[in-house]
């Protein structure tokens, strides 16, 4: 049976063969692989399409994290308030910075995090925000700007959503292969208005220095290449492109009655579906069905942060943030990308008809 991938990345890389292979030529020609550039051309052209005023470069999207929380002066004895339904990134940033992550709970019909519960866990002690936009919905940036801490976005699953890096004080992206902008290996980003801050960024991401020469910060080595800002920078002029087909994508499984089987994410404008994730209490029977049929899926954050072993010191337990766990069990992902066939999300409404089916009358 032929297989569908949960994101077909090489069908959206190889039309630009062509181009991908001259821009490697012309990086392989010109000697300048850290700073060239190409370089910062893409910082530049980025921060244009963020609508902010600049852009730092930089090697994955952790690093991201962790040069903004050290910009920020953000260490120990301090509290970032974040969603434990995420990436273990986003608390491992923080805790690598000796800060505390303070887990909030989800609001079940986003999956973002619940300004009402992250109102509640602010302390004396706590210096930042760090909602996700997960899976590519803009968290509720609106409510938890109004709480009066600084916000850190941390957007690694939503570059190309409109807004996104222009309400928080900085935000940070990944460009790993599988995400909505994709470099063709890893690669992250530091956005904002506050140019101060980002000359801090700039100076952590090169070992503390301007000029390799003068060293004013205990710094990093973090920078985005030189060759995957020029992948970057000709995937740059596809986003919009692959945006609009990723929702298009999205509209055809509700179209195609999938919502009558479980779950799905909810739709609003600033949606980049980086995922399409579902839900069903039938999780686990849904997803079985789904890989047996050569389909590809997945499951996210199974154990959430709170109840990681390397975050057991926080003190998290079980039944701490229910929709949070809730959420846990139940999501699962189907196949989703730009131009995806109609007749591969046919068979996968197919599958998940049957597969609920049985569970029915079981």
């Amino acid at each position: 049976m032929q297989q569908i991938p949960l994101v077909d990345v090489s069908a959206q890389w190889a039309p630009l063969r062509a181009e991908l292979e001259a821009r490697f030529a012309e990086v392989l020609d010109s000697g300048q692989f850290i700073r060239g550039p190409h370089y910062y051309a893409f910082e530049e052209e980025a921060a244009a399409y963020l609508g902010v005023r600049g852009s730092v470069g930089v090697a994955n999207g952790t690093d991201a994290l962790v040069l903004v929380l050290d910009a920020l002066e953000i260490g120990p004895g301090d509290e970032v308030i974040c969603p434990a339904f995420t990436f273990y990134a986003t608390a491992e940033a923080i805790a690598r910075r000796g800060a505390t992550p303070v887990f909030a709970d989800i609001d079940p019909d986003t999956l973002n995090v619940d300004p009402e519960d992250v109102a509640a866990k602010i302390t004396p002690r706590t210096r930042a925000i760090m909602p996700v936009h997960l899976f590519g919905r803009p968290a509720a940036m609106d409510a938890l700007t109004e709480l009066g801490v600084d916000i850190i976005e941390d957007a690694a699953q939503a570059f190309g959503s409109p807004g996104i890096a222009q309400r928080g004080r900085i935000s940070t992206f990944s460009f790993y292969p599988t995400k909505n902008l994709f470099a063709l290996g890893d690669g992250g980003l530091v956005a904002s208005d506050d140019e101060e801050l980002l000359q801090r960024v700039r100076m952590l991401s090169f070992h503390g220095s301007r000029d390799k020469v003068d060293f004013d910060f205990v710094g990093y080595n973090s920078r985005l290449d030189e060759l995957q800002a020029a992948f970057l920078r000709v995937f740059l002029t596809k986003l919009d492109e692959w945006t609009q087909g990723r929702r298009e994508a999205a509209q055809r499984y509700a179209e195609l009655g999938l919502g009558d089987l479980v779950d799905l994410p909810q739709d609003e404008p600033g949606h980049v579906y980086h995922l399409f994730v579902c839900r069903s209490p039938e999780r686990d029977r849904v997803h079985a069905a789904l890989r047996e049929a050569g389909i590809g899926t997945a499951t996210y954050y199974v154990t959430p942060l709170h109840l990681q072993p390397a975050l057991r010191f926080l003190g998290g337990e079980p039944g701490s943030l229910p929709e949070t766990e809730r959420a846990s069990r139940e999501n699962f992902s189907v196949p989703l990308w730009p131009a995806m066939p109609v007749e591969a999300q046919e068979r996968v409404v197919d599958v998940v008809r049957s597969a609920v089916g049985v569970a029915a009358s079981a």
